[in-house]
């Protein structure tokens, strides 16, 4: 399957986001990411695939959530390092630099995420999402302090009319417990 497409969707009933899921997973040709339950009560969907299956599933997924759609979210032609965020495999050898980019919804991480990897030469070290810490989401990467500041001053530009931004921060030359604090 080609996944150059992420679909997300975020609902306020974990009853109505399993039945959601299934019912997705069923009208198109989709990868599931992760369907799980997080605070504050929600429900969380992340979908990969080509973009006509992704749009189609997500359209469908709003259709059957109903009242209960919170957020949803297509992103076309997504970064493989957004993915790579989500399910960390890999951590850099080196750090110069990292940035972090805070939201109060998943969505926000998960577009910030994509166009700052797209807009400087930075990884991904982390992409949590909601799981343990009451529905907020961040996305940490890393680079030199300059490519960090243009990613992140790009991925809190491209969220700034739908996403609700906590805070952001770069730090040059992090202590290297604190880097690990954030990859384990």
């Amino acid at each position: 399957m080609k996944i150059d497409t992420l679909g997300f969707l975020e609902l306020n009933s974990i009853s109505k986001g399993i039945e959601t899921v299934d019912q997705m997973l069923k009208i198109a040709e989709i990868e599931l990411i992760y369907a799980k339950a997080s605070c504050p009560g929600k429900y969380y969907i992340l979908v990969a695939g080509d973009t006509s299956s992704v749009e189609r599933s997500i359209q469908y997924g709003v259709e059957i959530g109903e009242s209960h759609i919170v957020g949803n979210l297509v992103i076309p032609r997504i970064s493989e390092e957004v993915i790579k965020g989500i399910n960390r495999t890999d951590i850099p050898e080196s750090v110069n630099a990292v940035g972090v980019m805070e939201y109060y919804s998943c969505s926000g991480s998960i577009l910030a995420a994509d166009v700052a990897v797209k807009s400087a030469n930075v990884s991904i070290v982390a992409l949590r999402l909601a799981t343990g810490i009451a529905g907020k989401s961040y996305v940490v990467v890393t680079g030199d302090t300059e490519a960090c500041n243009t990613a992140i001053e790009a991925g809190v530009h491209s969220t700034k009319d739908v996403a609700l931004l906590i805070n952001k921060v770069v730090i040059s030359n992090p202590r290297k417990e604190v880097f690990e604090s954030l990859v384990y």
